[in-house]
């Protein structure tokens, strides 16, 4: 039997397709370990570990994720010495490199090779930091960014093999580590976000949005500056004033997955509403807060322009997502959309900060005659379907790697 044990501490993280797809190979047992677990898989043994934070010692404010990062690690390698007690034993260990999990697995099975997922790399300038607003950040933010490498460097260190998610992810760490790393998706599953008839919108307040109506849309885990949302709504006084028979829906959580809240406590949801006061009708801008994937994919099949802005940042699925359902997609000029979109062939790019130029984008995607609407749609589907479906592009990526590299024997899925 050949054991593959993940880990992530929120599984099944970016291993939602992966995982099952081994499990269901005849001669392969899937365990997984986690501590905050989204979600079962079928066919994968799910494993709980739990971290216990000492405060007994704080450390230096450039460490606190390295920190944390090194409790998990042990709490992950306690809970793996229990596991072998039981005679387990991995063939391979697959795990998210930027959490800590994966740093002592070495020193407990020597010989078991790992892989490690490496999501991002940071850096002081030209990324994320000194985005929004533009401009320098000061020697004591650069240090404290550079040290956030440091876990992530020291499960490097670690691992066997490392996979990025996209190239422009990948690149951003440094060369040496370069020759450990391969690009490999985490897989879109076209199948579902895919083009299709669209249900009516009920919004909270029980009105209907029926197919057909002028509709733009913007979606993200949470309304936060990391996905532009302050932009998108700077930019929807523009849009919604020229254009009287718009809606805007906006789905997303009121909290933060990146960045910070705003300076002044509160979310960013109510900071833009009260900078904007009456500029915005707010009886055609609807927020939906957090909504569940069947939802999602209703939504991008009932868009008329789905806007996706983000720092140069890890890239969302969500953006792929929409894509694959072939809507009218407006994104932002940055690295990571870049490296997807391609101006006028299967989406608009526009410019982050510069709210007037995204409703002039998304003014141009409505504005649109059908037949380069339609073109422009679909080359957003297949761009999606050619380089992110996991079926189709991942999947043979990875049975690739781990059939040479680490002995996968060679299989059809069953069930």
């Amino acid at each position: 039997m050949y054991k593959v044990l993940f880990l992530h501490n929120q599984f099944p993280g970016q291993f939602l397709h992966l995982a099952p797809y081994l499990a269901r190979l005849p001669g392969v047992q899937v365990d997984a370990m986690a501590s905050d677990p989204v979600r079962e898989l079928a066919g994968v043994t799910l494993h709980r570990y739990s971290v216990d934070v000492s405060a007994d010692n704080r450390p230096h404010p450039y460490l606190i994720k390295s920190d944390q990062a090194i409790w998990r690690g042990q709490a992950v390698l306690a809970a793996c010495v229990r596991l072998s007690q039981t005679g387990y034993r991995p063939n391979l260990v697959i795990g998210h490199n930027g959490w800590g999990e994966l740093l002592y697995l070495k020193d407990l099975w020597p010989d078991v090779p790992i892989i490690g997922y490496c999501e991002f790399y940071y850096h002081g300038v030209g990324v994320d930091v000194g985005f929004d607003p533009p401009g320098p950040v000061n020697l004591d933010m650069l240090a404290r960014v550079r040290s956030l490498n440091a876990h992530h460097l020291l499960g490097m260190a670690a691992i066997d093999r490392g996979v990025s998610p996209t190239r422009w992810q990948h690149d951003l760490h440094p060369s040496f580590l370069h020759p450990k790393l391969s690009v490999i998706h985490d897989g879109i599953d076209t199948q579902t976000a895919s083009p299709g008839p669209s249900q009516p919108l009920i919004l909270p307040d029980g009105r209907r949005l029926e197919p057909g109506m002028p509709l733009v849309t913007y979606i993200a885990r949470d309304l936060e500056p990391y996905r532009g949302f302050p932009i998108m709504m700077r930019a929807a006084v523009h849009l919604l004033r020229s254009r009287p028979d718009l809606r805007l829906v906006i789905a997303g959580g009121d909290g933060v997955s990146y960045g910070t809240p705003p300076p002044d406590g509160g979310t960013w949801r109510a900071k833009m509403l009260a900078e904007l006061g009456d500029q915005l009708p707010l009886d055609r801008v609807h927020f939906l807060g957090t909504i569940p994937h069947a939802d999602f994919i209703n939504l991008m099949r009932l868009s008329s322009a789905h806007v996706y802005l983000t720092y140069p940042f890890v890239l969302s699925w969500s953006m792929l997502e929409a894509m694959a359902c072939g809507v009218s997609l407006v994104a932002s000029d940055t690295a990571p959309v870049r490296e997807v979109v391609e101006q006028g062939r299967n989406g608009i790019l526009v410019p982050f900060h510069d709210p007037v130029a995204v409703a002039a984008g998304l003014g141009m995607a409505l504005d649109m005659p059908p037949g380069q609407r339609q073109a422009m749609r679909h080359n957003a589907r297949q761009t999606v379907i050619d380089h992110y479906d996991f079926n189709r592009a991942v999947l043979p990526a990875w049975l690739t790697m781990l059939q040479r590299e680490f002995g996968l024997p060679y299989a059809s899925p069953t069930g």
